[in-house]
């Protein structure tokens, strides 16, 4: 892959409004992440050995009540969704939770999925705390900017 074609993503990542790119050939990985808040091009970083798994929406169970929050405020800081794409609780449908209620997390502790146009864009806290509150059921589309859990602050 040359420079102008790596170009060319990020181009088309900032018309398309996505945060966050994977790309795999045969020796060839790369992984192109939009800085939160900032309206530049996306940061280069390398990939070890990223896991590609496929994903699909999981079925609440009925009479499965959803999580209920612990000990929340109004106040209490939202984890909002950078894209506009569909809500995945989990990274597989047999797996736990990336984030429940009274789950401790740092800025680089991922709690959910978001897919957007056939991406599984990791969604990460970016700040410490404890979730009070998941604000979205799993499987849901979310929209730019839509709070997705409430954390009080460590």
């Amino acid at each position: 892959m040359d420079l102008k074609e790596i170009k060319s993503i990020i181009d088309l990542m900032r018309k398309n409004s996505l945060s966050e790119f994977e790309l795999e050939e045969k020796d060839f990985k790369i992984k192109l992440k939009r800085p939160i808040g900032g309206s530049s091009g996306p940061a280069v970083t390398p990939v070890d050995d990223p896991e590609l798994t496929a994903y699909a929406p999981l079925s609440r169970q009925s009479g499965s009540p959803a999580p209920a929050p612990v000990s929340s405020t109004a106040n209490d800081p939202e984890i909002k969704s950078p894209m506009i794409g569909t809500f995945y609780r989990t990274p597989s449908p047999d797996a736990a939770p990336y984030a429940e209620v009274g789950t401790e997390v740092g800025p680089e502790t991922v709690v959910c999925i978001i897919e957007a146009m056939k991406v599984m864009n990791e969604i990460k806290a970016e700040a410490r705390g404890v979730v009070t509150e998941v604000l979205v059921e799993n499987g849901k589309p979310v929209e730019f900017g839509q709070p997705l859990f409430k954390i009080r602050p460590l």
